[in-house]
């Protein structure tokens, strides 16, 4: 199996890292400081699992490594649009993109079934720009359960969890998903093949769609935007209005607000992807979060009128912090 990581930043190396282990044929693309002690260190891992080292090649030139079996996406959703050429020289007839992606999968509605099959998002894919570079019928999707962090140039820490949900757009369980679950779950990952990963997709937008654009408005930590009354009722409200747009397109969470809530308050002073994007000068990964399921409410009929108030305001302060 020959894969290529392209955005082997914290998720993207730590899976590279596994799946060396596991035997697979595995590359790595990234770019400055990174890539170099990738390539002089190879990745260091510090886990509370076990600490270790991948030899794995790397480089910033996807020529260089040619067509693979699998590509594991670790871009931001907002970078897709502008990947095709480096994705481009990665792909033959078959290869399998697995886009660990937080939020609405521009592949959502492909091989959905029923009255929105085939609707494609303007918020996730506009005028088309994203399934011009990444074939929906490539896809593979993935919720990513892991917590991972750069501590310096090629050392990644893994704070918790170890859950890769991977499954197709058309809930079938291919045998290109079975192959790299196996690959995962022998390099030391969990990675079930799920029947329909859309709803996934839901549980795991449902603390990104509050916590991830309040963060960034409120410069909070997650135990400091739970303990606040005011946020966490209005972080409520938000959950709840997500689910009922979950409901209303056939997908069950299974989660209820307050679970939710208190198992976000149990995460500390963790600072959201958001958050440190903003801190960063980084662009803010939140059309797919949080635009997207405006644009699902409005296709469903859903009434969402704090979704739409935040996504308003944190839409400014997207525009405003890339400016």
């Amino acid at each position: 199996m020959k894969v290529a990581v392209l955005g082997a930043g914290a998720i993207g190396a730590y899976v590279g890292a596994a799946l060396h282990r596991a035997g697979a044929d595995v590359h790595l693309i990234a770019r400055g400081p990174h890539l170099a002690a990738m390539r002089q260190y190879g990745v260091r891992v510090r886990s509370p699992r076990g600490d270790f080292t991948a030899h794995t090649r790397a480089t910033d030139d996807p020529a260089e490594v040619g067509p693979v079996d699998y590509v594991f996406l670790g871009l931001k959703a907002n970078s897709y649009a502008a990947c095709g050429p480096l994705i481009e020289p990665l792909l033959h007839d078959t290869t399998a993109v697995v886009a660990a992606q937080n939020g609405i999968p521009w592949w959502y509605f492909h091989r959905h079934g029923g009255p929105y099959d085939g609707r494609r998002l303007r918020s996730v894919d506009p005028a088309g720009t994203v399934s011009a570079v990444l074939a929906p019928e490539r896809a593979v999707g993935c919720v990513v359960y892991a917590a991972t962090e750069l501590a310096g140039p090629g050392v990644v820490r893994h704070l918790e969890g170890t859950r890769f949900s991977i499954g197709e757009p058309d809930r079938s369980v291919s045998a290109r998903c079975a192959a790299f679950s196996e690959a995962m779950r022998t390099g030391g990952l969990k990675c079930p093949v799920e029947p329909d990963l859309r709803n996934d997709v839901w549980l795991k937008l449902l603390g990104n769609i509050s916590f991830n654009p309040i963060s960034a408005l409120a410069r909070a930590t997650m135990r400091q935007m739970c303990a606040h009354g005011g946020t966490r009722r209005v972080i409520g409200t938000m959950m709840a209005e997500t689910l009922a747009v979950a409901e209303a397109l056939g997908c069950e969470v299974g989660v209820s607000v307050e679970r939710r809530l208190a198992g976000a308050e149990k995460v500390g002073d963790h600072r959201t992807s958001t958050l440190q994007d903003l801190e960063r000068g980084k662009p803010l990964e939140l059309d797919v979060l949080l635009a997207a399921v405006v644009e699902l409410a409005e296709i469903t009929g859903v009434e969402v009128p704090t979704l739409r108030t935040v996504h308003a305001i944190s839409d400014l302060l997207a525009l405003r912090s890339a400016a």
